[in-house]
């Protein structure tokens, strides 16, 4: 009987993050689905307003999550504030610790965020909050996304990724005011074209404490895209089910 030689160290190294590769990409289904208890790790990029307010929600729920930016060491109050859960570091960090991204930066920086980690984000769930605001991120991409779907424009800058648009609508203190309130929760419009994604972005909604309502794919997310009938919505999900003639 032939003996078998031992695995090196470099095949071990191989197998081992195999196994990770695998472990981590089933972590949002069962995640989304609930099973065990299951919770998903998140990087945060633009951890500002809207990032660390939407980013703290999901801690408290017991979410392990990156906050990231340009400058970390701004970010040691933040995180001291949230305890053991919650951690900074830098944009190519929060990407690889996330199971999910959630990106809340000014729109303009899209495209370079593309350029710069668009391989590290292949094949991720990103939650996109951006918007795109003429007088701040310029007109030229402000007239793309009113033009093209802001969804599509997302799509077009971080290619690969699975992406939903989401937690775009309102102001972070509305946010921060309203999450968790007594039934009928604040709603949140969702849009993306991968169903995983949206099932999972859904259970993320659900435990930042407010009531999904998914739109579509991410061509119908210009109906919640600033300036657009689901846009600076407070409303409860059948409010705004009714407001934008989804099919409750």
């Amino acid at each position: 009987m032939p003996k078998h030689r031992p695995i090196d160290r470099q095949r071990r190294l191989l197998i081992g993050g195999g196994a990770a590769l695998i472990a981590s990409a089933a972590l949002p289904t069962a995640y989304a689905s609930g099973e065990g208890n299951a919770k998903a790790r998140i990087g945060v990029i633009g951890s500002g307003k809207i990032g660390g307010t939407i980013g703290g929600l999901w801690v408290k729920d017991g979410h392990e999550v990156l906050f990231s930016s340009r400058h970390p060491e701004a970010l040691k109050d933040l995180v001291a504030g949230l305890g053991a859960l919650a951690k900074a570091g830098t944009v190519a960090q929060a990407i690889a610790f996330g199971d999910v991204v959630f990106i809340a930066v000014p729109y303009g920086a899209l495209p370079q965020i593309g350029r710069d980690f668009g391989a590290a984000l292949k094949g991720k769930i990103v939650l996109d909050a951006c918007n795109a605001v003429a007088a701040r991120d310029g007109a030229p991409i402000a007239d793309e996304a009113e033009r093209d779907g802001i969804g599509a424009t997302s799509q077009k800058y971080l290619p690969g990724t699975r992406l939903v648009r989401a937690f775009n609508t309102l102001n972070y203190m509305i946010f921060a005011r309203q999450a968790n309130r007594p039934d009928p929760k604040l709603a949140v419009p969702i849009a993306g074209d991968d169903a995983e994604a949206v099932q999972v972005a859904a259970a993320l909604v659900r435990d930042a404490g407010f009531d999904p309502v998914v739109v579509g794919k991410l061509a119908d997310a210009k109906r919640f895209q600033r300036g657009a009938a689901g846009y600076g919505q407070a409303m409860t999900a059948a409010e705004l089910r009714q407001k934008l003639s989804l099919v409750p």
